[in-house]
């Protein structure tokens, strides 16, 4: 499967931006997504990830309650909507895929990688 996120930007602490991720094939179901982000200087972390159903989703405790993340098996498509943001939000967003139906929260697990969307948060 190739993905390809979008939807990254520059916005003020306290505002919202959305990320999609296209996917590509057919058995987009059949995949566990995951989102990670990368700050400069930073080990590369995962923020959410749900399941083939988007029915179970994991959250990292530094974005509950402020992202959320969903999935549109019709589109192949997993989004995540980002509000409240803080300065240090700002890094480069992933989505991942893994050819799995649970929800996968380790990133050695995720076989296949979006090119990565900049987002940019200003205090």
């Amino acid at each position: 499967v190739q993905l390809q996120a979008f939807g990254g930007g520059f916005v003020q602490a306290g505002g919202s931006l959305r990320l999609s991720c296209a996917a590509s094939g057919r058995t987009f179901s059949s995949y566990a997504m995951g989102w990670f982000r990368q700050a400069p200087g930073k080990v590369r972390e995962l923020v959410a990830a749900i399941n083939w159903s988007g029915g179970s989703t994991y959250y990292a405790d530094s974005v509950k309650g402020r992202f959320t993340i969903s999935r549109d098996n019709t589109k192949n498509a997993v989004y995540l909507q980002m509000n409240s943001m803080k300065p240090e939000d700002t890094a480069v967003y992933y989505c991942a895929a893994d050819y799995n139906r649970g929800v996968v929260t380790t990133a050695k697990a995720y076989n296949y990688w979006g090119q990565g969307s900049l987002v940019t948060v200003s205090s």
